[in-house]
């Protein structure tokens, strides 16, 4: 499973999950200059681009550069003259050019941008070491060997590696010592019927009866409200699993504080390869966009009672609207270029809305129409316009970081689990 054995797709997909947390970090981008680069490079593009040919302001370019941890001054300039290099866009007049860019396209052109970086063996580890976690829980130890033999370091510098992967959370690490636990949060993205049936093995029965009742009903509705699954599992066999990457839970930010929705790891996985096809987790702040408009708005704001209707005619490259309701809840997508907003014009407090990313759009459709996603889920949101969205790696750092002894050793029980289940 060395680097060079992985498409140019699943590459860029691991050089944007390490590129978030490089950029969190204070000396990431100095550790590890190729993968910050090129994962900063590739989200441009991918945030820039729409399904046809664009033309982009600069100003938008500044704003999609704010909300993806770009400096718009020293950094953006930069990465917008590297991309006109390449002939990926053209630069004339305050305008940026560029033909239809789909999010795996954007990926394969991130696989490219590190080549060209000339990455560090490291940075070279840390891809390898993202896609081996992510298949199956391992050992401290067999990471270590495992990236020592594909990538030519020494033990210690492997040591040194590692350490380093655990620190920057490019893997999470569970248990102490050699024989603990390396995992990621895409572990139950890929197999995710075999890892979920090992975990539901080591379960009691109780607790079984409780995971079969919550994945009954997250199959039904196609969503829930992070306080739904809650009420079903209890709150510590809810901690326990989302800790460890079973449930995907988003958050819908406001002023009234973060609320969380949970769909499955696999819920792109019907068509798409849920690691490469939403890297970029705009088809899930859509989905908690449209969830938000289905359950929270009032009919005079324009809430949305025909779901599928309304996809599909913003599919197909129509416009929707006027509503109030779309100038507060589609802020946060259209700063990613997901959707373009216009103000009507007899009644400028309404907007019209026209999806940008068709793939986005497809994606978002698949998930809510797994069951009923229109009756149920966000119910209990409150009332008040989405001004951010977070991911779901977001939540989940969040819910490790707050985990008690206790719950973390129910998290390696969860892990073990799936590593003896084999076969992955």
């Amino acid at each position: 499973m060395a680097e060079d054995t992985l498409s140019k797709e699943t590459t860029g997909a691991w050089i944007i999950h390490h590129g978030r947390k490089v950029a969190l970090d204070a000396n990431g981008a100095a550790e590890f200059p190729a993968i910050d680069e090129a994962a900063k490079a590739a989200t441009l593009l991918a945030k820039l681009g729409e399904t046809g040919q664009a033309q982009v302001s600069v100003e938008e370019a500044r704003a999609v550069a704010k909300t993806s941890s770009i400096n718009p001054r020293h950094e953006l300039n930069g990465l917008l003259a590297e991309l006109e290099r390449k002939r990926l866009i053209q630069q004339e007049a305050g305008t940026i050019e560029l033909l239809g860019v789909t999010q795996r396209g954007a990926l394969g052109h991130a696989a490219d941008f590190f080549e060209d970086a000339q990455p560090s063996q490291f940075e070279r580890g840390s891809i390898v070491l993202g896609e081996l976690s992510s298949r199956a829980p391992v050992s401290r130890r067999i990471a270590k060997e495992y990236v020592s033999d594909n990538c030519q370091l020494t033990n210690r510098d492997a040591a040194d590696f590692l350490s380093k992967a655990e620190a920057l959370t490019f893997v999470d690490a569970e248990g102490e010592g050699d024989e603990g636990l390396i995992f990621n949060g895409h572990l139950f993205r890929r197999d995710h019927a075999k890892k979920a049936a090992a975990v539901l093995s080591s379960l009691s029965d109780a607790d079984q009866r409780l995971v079969r009742e919550a994945d009954a009903l997250l199959r039904s509705r196609g969503c829930l409200t992070y306080a739904q699954l809650e009420k079903v599992l209890g709150p510590v066999l809810f901690e326990k699993l989302r800790a460890a990457g079973v449930y995907d839970v988003s958050l819908v930010i406001n002023e009234q504080g973060d609320h969380g929705f949970v769909t499955s790891p696999s819920a792109f996985h019907k068509f798409v390869d849920p690691l490469v096809d939403d890297s970029f987790d705009l088809a899930k702040s859509l989905v908690a966009a449209l969830s938000y408009g289905m359950h929270q708005r009032s009919s005079s704001d324009g809430r949305i009672t025909m779901l599928e209707a309304l996809l599909r005619k913003l599919i197909r490259g129509y416009e929707v609207g006027p509503a109030t309701a779309i100038a507060h809840d589609y802020r946060a997508l259209e700063t990613s270029r997901v959707v373009k907003l216009r103000p009507d014009v007899r009644f400028p407090s309404r907007f019209h809305m026209r999806l940008l990313k068709r793939e986005v759009g497809e994606l978002a459709l698949q998930v809510l129409l797994t069951g009923d996603a229109t009756t149920e889920s966000l119910r209990i949101m409150p009332n008040v316009p989405i001004s951010d969205y977070a991911e779901p790696e977001v939540a989940r750092r969040r819910t490790r970081r707050s985990q008690t002894p206790l719950s973390r050793r129910g998290t390696l029980d969860v892990l073990d689990a799936v590593r003896s289940g084999g076969g992955f």
